[in-house]
């Protein structure tokens, strides 16, 4: 029976986590298919290049909110049974992954910032409060969302061990942060390049190739010098 209800869990998480709410809400407001702009990312960072910041406000709200939904929900649902806290976890971590690889999506999902705060700040708060200062304070520092994420998940599963926070905590913390540095292995790669856009920017587009030109006309011929060392004869000057 127990076995059930860790399936139930994370099957009702996943499917509220997978909601691309980015692509649901951009399509609704008339900006076309978040994926093929910017990075093509379906999360807020990436919505909020379409300079809608409310548009972006809203995805991230909701991408948080359904992670923490899912735990919640358990929780109120898992009341009083001996795993309740594991079950909240499993739950929240299924919303985190259905984010990330949603089945309606081929898979092809957000990077999980916003569900990872959403999770933890309904889990284990103290350890949500933390990520989300960390991501505050590198973002304003430096300008990068992808690298003020790393660092709050980075940092997030060493002040869980060092406090003392359940096993099953500290392992659920440890599970999501390797999953934000598995999606953001791109980011990684740009960030040692300096590629990576900072936040609110766009990425360059490529220069399109040019088009030979369609003129047929022949390039001007270059009248060939006298030779030196040929003068020409002075006029007779003789009466």
């Amino acid at each position: 029976m127990t076995a059930f209800f860790f399936i139930l869990a994370a099957i009702g998480g996943y499917l509220l986590g997978s909601i691309p709410f980015g692509l649901v809400l951009t399509r609704a407001a008339g900006l076309g298919d978040i994926r093929a702009i910017g990075s093509g990312n379906i999360g807020a960072t990436n919505v909020l290049r379409t300079g809608r910041k409310d548009i972006a406000l809203a995805t991230l709200l909701l991408d948080a909110g359904k992670a923490g939904a899912a735990l919640l929900i358990t929780r109120a649902l898992a009341s009083g049974l001996p795993s309740q806290t594991e079950l909240e976890l499993v739950a929240g971590a299924a919303a985190f992954v259905g984010h990330c690889y949603p089945v309606w999506l081929n898979f092809k999902g957000g990077k999980g910032v916003a569900t990872f705060f959403g999770v933890l700040f309904a889990g284990v708060w103290p350890l949500g409060l933390l990520a989300g200062l960390t991501w505050i304070a590198v973002a304003t520092m430096f300008g990068y969302s992808s690298f003020a994420a790393l660092c709050a998940a980075g940092i997030v599963p060493i002040a869980a061990l060092v406090a003392n926070f359940s096993y099953s905590q500290t392992a659920f913390t440890a599970l999501l942060a390797a999953l934000i540095f598995w999606r953001h292995r791109a980011n990684i790669e740009r960030l040692r390049a300096g590629t990576e856009p900072r936040i609110g920017a766009g990425k360059a587009a490529p220069t399109p190739p040019q088009a030979p030109s369609d003129s047929l006309e022949a390039p001007p011929t270059q009248t060939d010098p006298e030779p030196a060392g040929v003068a020409e004869a002075p006029a007779s000057t003789e009466p």
